[in-house]
């Protein structure tokens, strides 16, 4: 075990938390048990999955915990036979109560998909996208009662491109998360850093995505339009409704001609970029790939080919 790592107890569940729980296996840092999620029945056909997480952490050897409730005192009193120093969060899917934060003489060390203080809460990436920031990043920070409020290890940013959107960027950031994650935790340890207080004033917040936010209103300016497209692609997919059927719109961008005639939501024709919709403020975007409810994803053009819509045709 690599002694320039603290003693962890790592609670993370969904992807975003893997490439952090390698990056440490990888580095031989004494991750002393794996804390995720219960099974639960994901996909179409509702089987029971197990978080790949708690895969991960098997294959390597680490023994996995998954209570139901992270506050139960079945769950402290486990997390404290650990005689862990530190806590590694990445997403784990629960509020840590003050009972598990006390458990740690080197804190609980959360990753973070942005730049803090902007973006506290459950849907960082998404709401970047949706307010169409042109930076992100992502911060290690310490866990405290509040909802991350925790003072600040260790930043760093990344651009966002016109072309990226959820999938890219959740994919980059969980990258870059596992190396900072690592840099941070052998620097906090050799007492190397000093934690930064968060300026609350220039907080913003990203509560988690509502179902409503997924539907597409065509009223709206096209970047807005474009940028919802980005914030829910490829997962759960912004959608609007053609011939009484969701039809999921994917790799959006705004196109830069004059403001046309026509009605918000309104096919103007095809573009090498896809099909060309009309946005509420009179300028078009276009939707390089599309999904029919019960169908796969198709580009625009094999779309098209089997959904001729004629220039007029308005979507709901």
């Amino acid at each position: 075990m690599n002694s320039a790592f603290p003693r962890i107890v790592f609670l993370g569940t969904p992807d975003f938390a893997v490439p952090s729980l390698q990056r440490l296996i990888s580095k031989g840092a004494p991750v002393l048990a794996a804390v995720t999620q219960p099974d639960r029945p994901r996909g179409r056909g509702a089987k029971v999955a197990a978080p790949l997480v708690k895969r991960i952490a098997e294959g390597a050897g680490i023994p996995v915990y998954q209570p139901e409730r992270i506050r139960e005192q079945g769950a402290i009193e486990h997390l404290r036979s650990l005689n862990a120093e530190c806590a590694v969060v990445v997403a784990y899917g629960q509020l840590l109560p003050q009972a598990v934060l006390d458990l740690f003489p080197l804190g609980s060390i959360n990753v973070h998909g942005s730049v803090l203080p902007r973006h506290r809460g459950a849907a960082p990436i998404q709401r970047s996208i949706l307010a169409g920031d042109s930076k992100t990043g992502v911060s290690i920070m310490l866990l405290d009662a509040g909802m991350d409020t925790g003072p600040v290890l260790s930043r760093q940013e990344i651009a966002v491109g016109e072309d990226d959107c959820f999938g890219t960027v959740h994919d980059r950031l969980a990258l870059l998360g596992a190396d900072l994650l690592c840099e941070t935790l052998q620097a906090w340890k050799a007492g190397a850093i000093r934690p930064e207080a968060q300026e609350d004033a220039l907080a913003t917040y990203a509560p988690p995505i509502r179902k409503d936010e997924v539907r597409l209103d065509w009223r709206l300016p096209a970047h807005r339009i474009v940028n919802t497209i980005r914030a829910f692609d490829p997962s759960p997919g912004a959608f609007t409704v053609y011939q009484g059927k969701r039809l999921k719109c994917f790799a959006a961008k705004v196109l830069p001609w004059k403001e046309s005639s026509g009605r918000a939501g309104e096919t103007v024709g095809e573009a090498e970029t896809g099909l060309v919709i009309l946005g509420g403020d009179g300028v078009a975007l276009s939707i390089g790939s599309l999904q029919l409810e019960g169908q796969r994803r198709l580009n625009a053009s094999e779309f098209l080919r089997g959904h001729p819509m004629s220039p007029g045709t308005s979507l709901d």
